[in-house]
C-alpha cells in the first residue's frame, strides 16, 4: 500500500532555493509547492492543506516572514519551519516568540533541514493523534499547576494557560521531573526531536515563554529555575495550597501511579 505524501509549502523569493528544495524534498516523500512572496504565501498556508511551511524570515513587500507567520498562527495550527540568511539571534528568539516550531540558518545542509522537517512532523502528528502521544491519558499535578495530558490543556488556579504545542511539550517534561535537574540536551532531544547546536536558544526561549504565561508561585517563588550550565528544574511547592490535601509535594499521573505515596 502506498505511504500518502506529505505537502509543504515552501516561502521563499529565492527561486533557485525553491527548485533545489523541490529536487531534494521531492525523492523524501514530499510534495513541494513554492510561493515566492509573503501574501501569496500567507493565503496559501491558510488554506490547511499543507503538513508543514518552511518560512522565509526576508521576503519581499510589506509581508515580511514574522508577519507571514503571525497570520499563520492566527488562521491555523500548521507547523512552520522557519529560515533566515542572516544568522540573527535576534531573529531566532522572535521567530519561536511568534510561534515558529523550529529555526534554522542559511546557509544550510539539505540533510539538517530534511532531519528538522522530519522532527517537526513527528510532533505535530503525536500532537493530533496521528501517532501515539508519549504521554499518559492521565494528569500532571504540582502545587496549583495541573496538565490534562490526554486532551494537552494546561490551568493554574483552576484557568486554563494558553500555550503552544512546544511549550506545552516542554512544561510537561519539567512537571515529570518536578524536583529534578533536565538537562537541557534531554529537552532538546524530547521536545525538539533533535540536538541542541552551538548557540541554539530554542529551549531556553520557551521557558522564558513558560514563565511569562505561568508567572510566580502565590508565595513569589518561582516556578521554573535555571542551573547553570547543566538545564531547568521546576521547582516543587514546600507546602500544599491549603484547600486541598490531594496536591502534595508532586502528583504525578494520577492513572498511573495514584497508589505509590
Amino acid at each position: 500500500m502506498d505511504v500518502p505524501r506529505e505537502r509543504i509549502l515552501v516561502i521563499d523569493d529565492d527561486r533557485e532555493l525553491c527548485e533545489l528544495l523541490t529536487e531534494y524534498l521531492t525523492p523524501e516523500g514530499f510534495d513541494i509547492e513554492s510561493a515566492f512572496d509573503g501574501e501569496t504565501g500567507t493565503g496559501k498556508a491558510l488554506t490547511g492543506l499543507y503538513s508543514l511551511v518552511v518560512l522565509d524570515v526576508m521576503l519581499p513587500g510589506s509581508h515580511d516572514g514574522f508577519t507571514v507567520l503571525q497570520r499563520i498562527r492566527a488562521g491555523t495550527g500548521t507547523p512552520v519551519l522557519m529560515l533566515s540568511a542572516r544568522g540573527d539571534d535576534v531573529d531566532r528568539i522572535v521567530g519561536l516568540e511568534t510561534g515558529a516550531d523550529d529555526y534554522l540558518s542559511k546557509p544550510f545542509n539539505p540533510r539538517e533541514l530534511l532531519a528538522r522537517i522530519r522532527a517537526v512532523l513527528r510532533r505535530s502528528r503525536s500532537r493530533s493523534g496521528g501517532l501515539p502521544h508519549r504521554s499518559d491519558t492521565g494528569w500532571l499535578k504540582v502545587g496549583d499547576l495541573e496538565l490534562d495530558c490526554g486532551l494537552r490543556v494546561a490551568r493554574r488556579k483552576n484557568e486554563t494557560v494558553d500555550l503552544t504545542g512546544m511549550e506545552f511539550d516542554v512544561l510537561e517534561l519539567l512537571l515529570k521531573n518536578a524536583g529534578r535537574v533536565v538537562p537541557r540536551e534531554e529537552l532538546a532531544s524530547e521536545v525538539l526531536g533533535r540536538d541542541l547546536s552551538p548557540y541554539d536558544r530554542s529551549i531556553d526561549v520557551h521557558i522564558s515563554k513558560l514563565r511569562k504565561k505561568l508567572g510566580r508561585e502565590t508565595n513569589g517563588a518561582p516556578r521554573i529555575k535555571a542551573v547553570r550550565g547543566t538545564g531547568y528544574i521546576y521547582l516543587v511547592p514546600s507546602s500544599p495550597p491549603a484547600d486541598s490535601e490531594e496536591t502534595q509535594n508532586i502528583a504525578v499521573s494520577a492513572e498511573k501511579h495514584h497508589g505509590q505515596n
